[in-house]
C-alpha cells in the first residue's frame, strides 16, 4: 500500500529538524519527507549535516515511530552556467551519500533550470545525470523529478520525455498536485505513460491560473514572466482530486509499497497542526475510494 508522508515545511521556522518526527507522529503520520532546511540540506547549498546529526535524526525517527520516505533537496542540476551546475552536482553527490547513510531509498527534486535558456538547461541536466546516475545506481537510490513552475520544462509530458531519455529506472517522476495546471492538466494522458516510473505524488491544491482568459491573476506591468500557483489544503482549489486518484488507482500506484503520497500544504502555517491532520484524513479517504 502507498505510503503517506508529511512535508514538514510549515514547521521549519518553529521546530528543529530533529523535532519534525514527533510533529508528524502527533498528526497521525507514519512517514515524513525531509525538505530543504538551514540545518540539514538548504536550498542550493552543500548539506550542513554531519555524522553525529545523522545519528540523532535516525534515533529521533525511530523513537517517534516515523520512517523517512525520502529527501527533497533543490539544487541547480540543470543550470545553464557551468559553475552553478558543477556546484550542484558536487552537492548532490553528498546528498546521495546522506540518503544511503540514512537508509532512505528515494530523493525527490526539481529540474531547477531556466525557461528562458531551455536548450542550455536541458544540456546541463543531461551532463549532470551523466555523473549522478552511476552513483544513484550504485547506492540503490531512486531520484524522482518534478518539472516545477519556472523550470526549463514545465509541461508534464515533455518533462517525462526528457526523463525517459535517460533510459534508467534510477530516475523517475514526481507529480505535484499544485502544479497540475502548469503541467497542462494532463493526468489522464501522463499517469498511464509514467507507470512504475511515477515515484511520488504531492497532495496540495491550487487554483487554475488559466481561467478567465488568463486574467484570474493579474501582475503589473502586464506580461511579467511570473508563475503563479498555491499549495492549499485538498478541496480548497481547482484540482480534480477524484480524477487524479482515479488515474493513480488504475495505474496501480496506490497499491505499490514503494509509492509515496506527500502532503505539502504551505499556505496555512498558522493552522499547521490542524491542516496536517486534515490532509491525512482526506488522502486516506481518496486512497480508499480509488484503490
Amino acid at each position: 500500500m502507498v505510503r503517506i508522508a508529511l512535508d514538514p515545511t510549515p514547521y521549519h521556522s518553529t521546530h528543529d529538524v530533529e523535532d519534525f518526527f514527533d510533529v508528524a507522529a502527533k498528526a497521525g503520520y507514519e512517514w515524513i519527507q525531509l525538505t530543504p532546511h538551514a540545518d540539514f540540506i538548504p536550498f542550493f547549498a552543500h548539506p550542513r549535516v554531519d555524522r553525529a546529526q545523522l545519528a540523532r535524526v535516525r534515533k529521533r525517527a525511530a523513537d517517534a515511530g516515523v520512517g523517512i520516505t525520502s529527501l527533497l533537496p533543490v539544487q541547480r542540476i540543470s543550470w545553464p552556467d557551468e559553475p552553478q551546475r558543477e556546484t550542484a552536482v558536487r552537492n548532490f553527490r553528498r546528498i546521495i551519500a546522506i540518503a544511503a547513510e540514512l537508509g532512505v531509498p528515494v530523493i525527490n527534486t526539481e529540474f531547477s533550470g531556466r525557461p528562458e535558456r531551455a536548450e542550455e538547461s536541458e544540456a546541463g541536466f543531461y551532463r549532470s545525470m551523466e555523473e549522478l546516475v552511476p552513483l544513484l545506481e550504485r547506492e540503490g537510490v531512486t531520484l524522482n523529478i518534478d518539472p516545477h513552475p519556472d523550470d526549463f520544462v514545465e509541461d508534464g509530458l515533455e518533462a517525462w520525455r526528457i526523463i525517459r531519455g535517460l533510459d534508467t529506472p534510477a530516475v523517475g517522476f514526481v507529480y505535484v498536485g499544485s502544479h497540475t495546471f502548469h503541467y497542462g492538466d494532463r493526468a489522464a494522458a501522463l499517469i498511464p505513460q509514467l507507470g512504475e516510473r511515477l515515484g511520488a505524488v504531492y497532495a496540495a491544491d491550487t487554483f487554475d491560473h488559466r481561467r478567465s482568459h488568463g486574467l484570474r491573476y493579474i501582475t503589473n506591468p502586464p506580461g511579467n514572466a511570473v508563475r503563479v500557483h498555491q499549495h492549499l489544503t485538498i478541496g480548497d482549489g481547482d484540482v480534480d482530486w477524484d480524477e487524479l486518484f482515479g488515474h493513480l488507482g488504475a495505474s496501480g500506484f496506490l497499491a505499490r509499497e514503494d509509492a509515496i503520497i506527500c502532503s505539502n500544504v504551505f499556505a496555512e502555517d498558522e493552522r499547521a497542526d490542524e491542516v496536517s491532520a486534515l490532509q491525512l484524513e482526506r488522502i486516506r479517504s481518496l486512497v480508499a475510494a480509488h484503490s
